[in-house]
């Protein structure tokens, strides 16, 4: 792991207390994922938020799954961390 790697790594471990082995158990589970799945986007939303020990709302939730699936994500940081705060 480069110095780069291991510094986000780091960064995430002390913002989120999420460690570099659940984030590849992550990153592993959603490769050959099926975005357009309901119930498979569904559950990665739902891992995300407890991983991120971050409770999410139902309508929350129904929001990210239906523009994932409908593949109407924002392209910018800015405008998907708005998506995360309403």
């Amino acid at each position: 792991m480069s110095d780069f790697q291991k510094g986000i790594f780091d960064h995430i471990q002390n913002k989120a207390n999420i460690k570099p082995e659940q984030v590849f158990k992550v990153a592993q589970s959603v490769q050959n994922a099926d975005f357009t799945d309901e119930a498979t986007v569904r559950d990665l939303v739902k891992q995300l938020s407890q991983l991120a020990n971050k409770p999410i709302s139902k309508e929350k939730e129904d929001k990210l799954v239906n523009s994932i699936t409908k593949n109407n994500l924002p392209h910018d940081l800015n405008t998907l961390g708005q998506l995360f705060k309403k």
